[in-house]
């Protein structure tokens, strides 16, 4: 298991929000913290420490007026730690190739490929030519809706048709390196992990995952370590003392090396 670190930026700050109030409307997001740091401030801080796969989002739409400082901040850690670093957040074949330019190891990519409610596959394939499989992430966060989890767009504001199962991956693995999953109902609540959807990953073919949602703690690291078998990577956010939490970002770092 590997500790992916993340730079989440919203309204041209670094922060932690509350993952279900993230709303284009008036670029509104329930914050946990915002960082008077910069994204270049902790890509410098995981480059330092070796942490590959570190995730940089864009929570704002190119719509947003906030939206070139968002692009601005996450462009920084990027000329910060060139190749050590993916980004996501209104992604698509135009750009990409352009993200990777500037310093992006992968794309992160849900909306441009889950369109309407359906999987769009010309755009996935446009992807997979524009940039090559190894440099894709495919973003299948999700909520759950009648008892199945079911991937979220649109910066998790819509629901789409397609469920999260070991039948989808099987589709997708062939155009993705690897894939990040949100349990989006645990986002940013500092509850713990979202276990069933944890136990539905560990249960899927061995392809390369990240977590990311509610982990608070060691305890539910180790948990997740053992319910995801050692193989599922996690990412930790608002829990972390250098986001404003309790938990020692050093201690995450050690934890996740043993």
């Amino acid at each position: 298991m590997e500790f992916r670190p993340c730079i989440d930026i919203h309204n041209g700050k670094v922060k932690q929000i509350v993952g279900s109030t993230l709303s284009d409307s008036g670029d509104y997001a329930g914050e946990n913290f915002v960082s008077e740091k910069s994204g270049a401030d902790f890509a410098a801080l995981f480059r330092a420490d070796g942490l590959r796969g570190g995730h940089v989002i864009l929570l704002n739409p190119r719509t947003s007026p906030y939206y070139s400082a968002t692009l601005e901040q996450a462009m920084s850690a990027l000329r910060e730690w060139p190749g050590g670093l993916m980004i996501g957040g209104g992604v698509n074949a135009d750009n990409a190739k352009d993200l990777l330019a500037s310093g992006a190891s992968h794309v992160i990519v849900t909306s441009y490929v889950f369109r309407d409610g359906k999987i769009e596959m010309d755009n996935l394939r446009k992807l997979t030519r524009a940039v090559g499989r190894g440099h894709l992430v495919l973003d299948l966060s999700c909520k759950k809706k009648d008892g199945r989890y079911y991937i979220c767009t649109d910066r998790w504001q819509k629901y789409t048709d397609t469920e999260l199962n070991e039948e989808l991956f099987d589709r997708l693995a062939g155009y993705s390196d690897e894939f990040l999953i949100h349990g989006i109902d645990v986002e940013g609540k500092g509850h713990g992990a979202d276990r069933a959807l944890v136990e539905l990953l560990a249960g899927v073919k061995d392809y390369p995952i990240t977590y990311a949602g509610g982990l608070r703690s060691l305890e539910d690291l180790q948990e997740l370590r053992q319910l995801g078998k050692n193989r599922i990577h996690a990412t930790v956010g608002s829990a972390l003392d250098i986001y404003g939490g309790d938990l020692p970002y050093r201690d995450v770092v050690e934890f996740c090396r043993e």
